[in-house]
């Protein structure tokens, strides 16, 4: 969690909506100088703040409405900071809410130092960043509609239809399998957007690389250079990411991936785990569909998904894969280089051999030696069991 700590002599907190907009303006001392209740627009805005413009920071929440401030402040010379709005949500959380109350509860939480910040996207990349996203929307609608026909087709115990009806040419005749006429209707109406679909996300797939090949071409072919990673996958992580130098450690970028998990601890007691929701969602199934699609056609990472599957089971060795593939892609964009998949492998396979030769010399060592006097020796084969998932996990 990231706080903005800068010093000014004015800080305005605004709570946005599509239509209108509560401003509340504080000044170093904590008086509150503005309070007051507008239209949403850039007029309104310059106009409450007008008298503050020599020294004033602006603060809203991160909602679907605050592109067109964050674009305002940039033209105007305004300090802006875009509030992260689950941190917000439990650290200025009361009793009474109302618009008033917010406005200045972002602004006390900003003049205080304690504002969670979020990243604001540039305006250069970030239509078609919400264009990507709009695209993958249409393809979990299409594939509702491909799962439909196929869910119809064993409700009425129909045979398999033997090729993949995600292919247009294989789903000439999947209507007339179904003898009853109502049911043949229902899948010619979900066969019906299907083939528009398919033109759509077409076009936009086209449109998008192309985006790609302007703003950062490198970027988009080294991550290409991952096995797992397509066209697609590359494009989401591409403006997903957007600038590698923003997260200071790896640590950071796995965390925004949704990739590690958030420990709940307290006076030494373990409290299961929190903060599913925060970070990038589409950046966490990128990693899971690479991780999976890196399977295909690869014995060497089959073998390796097969050493972690023995001993964590399937699930979470494609977890610990797609943690591995977000930590090799932060090295490849942090320092320019394309994926070396012998160097991924082999270092891995090396330290995970390295590590068991260790754990079995060391209980060597602990039978020769003899029980303990106040305990039995724990199996060598649960400390490295041990050893082995602590250090897989980072």
């Amino acid at each position: 969690m990231r706080f903005y700590t800068a010093q000014h002599r004015y800080y305005c907190g605004i709570d946005l909506h599509a239509r209108r907009m509560y401003i509340c303006v504080l000044d170093a001392e904590g008086k509150v100088r503005v309070h007051r209740n507008g239209p949403a627009t850039p007029e309104h805005l310059l106009a409450t703040i007008a008298a503050y413009r020599e020294d004033v920071v602006v603060a809203v929440e991160c909602i679907f409405t605050w592109y067109w401030v964050a674009d305002l402040c940039a033209q105007e010379g305004i300090a802006f900071v875009l509030g992260h709005a689950l941190y917000m949500k439990a650290i200025h959380g009361g009793k009474a809410k109302n618009d008033k109350i917010d406005a200045h509860k972002i602004a006390v939480l900003l003049r205080g130092g304690m504002l969670p910040m979020a990243y604001v996207y540039p305006r250069e990349m970030r239509a078609t960043r919400d264009l990507l996203r709009r695209r993958c929307h249409f393809m979990r609608k299409r594939a509702e509609l491909l799962t439909h026909i196929q869910n119809t087709a064993s409700q009425y115990t129909l045979p398999t239809f033997g090729k993949k009806i995600a292919y247009k040419a294989n789903r000439i005749d999947v209507a007339e399998q179904f003898a009853d006429p109502e049911v043949r209707k229902s899948i010619e109406t979900n066969l019906a957007p299907l083939d528009h679909y398919d033109r759509l996300l077409t076009d936009l797939e086209l449109h998008l690389t192309r985006s790609a090949k302007v703003h950062d071409v490198h970027a988009f072919y080294r991550l290409r250079s991952v096995p797992g990673i397509g066209k697609i996958l590359a494009l989401v992580l591409l403006y997903e990411i957007h600038d590698i130098h923003r997260f200071p450690r790896v640590q950071d970028f796995v965390s925004y991936c949704r990739l590690v998990k958030c420990a709940k601890q307290s006076d030494g007691k373990h409290y299961g785990y929190s903060g599913k929701k925060i970070g990038n969602a589409h950046l966490k199934w990128a990693f899971s569909e690479a991780a999976v699609l890196c399977l295909r056609k690869n014995p060497t990472a089959q073998q390796y998904v097969a050493r972690l599957a023995h001993k964590h089971g399937k699930a979470k060795a494609l977890t610990i894969l797609a943690h591995k593939l977000a930590r090799a892609v932060y090295s490849m964009l942090s320092c320019a280089q394309a994926f070396d998949a012998h160097k991924f492998f082999h270092q891995t396979a090396h330290r995970e051999h390295s590590l068991r030769a260790r754990v079995n010399a060391g209980a060597a060592l602990e039978q020769k030696a003899g029980p303990r006097r106040h305990g039995k020796a724990r199996p060598h084969t649960d400390c490295a069991e041990d050893v082995m998932t602590a250090t897989l996990g980072n």
